[in-house]
């Protein structure tokens, strides 16, 4: 689900975001031009390599204006893949 706010587009992504998925968490991340993104996984239940990488590639195109909010799997795996620390993700 996507929703835009002004300049703020919010995207909210529950369940599974794995190979199948993955890429359109990504491209309706991507697709609205705004000043500020908020990517809403707080829902998410699983997220595998490919979630990981579709994160990645999102915060390469949106530099400083990404925020994500981690459920505590995602949370997890981004930090056994060493990208627990980074400016964009918010505390569970």
């Amino acid at each position: 689900m996507a929703e835009v706010d002004g300049d703020q587009l919010r995207v909210v992504v529950t369940g599974e975001v794995d190979m199948a998925t993955a890429d359109t968490m990504l491209q309706t991340a991507s697709r609205e031009p705004a000043g500020r993104v908020e990517l809403d996984l707080r829902a998410v239940t699983f997220f595998d390599s490919a979630a990981i990488h579709a994160l990645v590639r999102l915060a390469q195109r949106l530099p400083g204006t990404l925020t994500v909010l981690p459920s505590r799997q995602v949370r997890r795996v981004l930090e056994i893949s060493g990208l627990g620390e980074q400016e964009w993700l918010r505390p569970v």
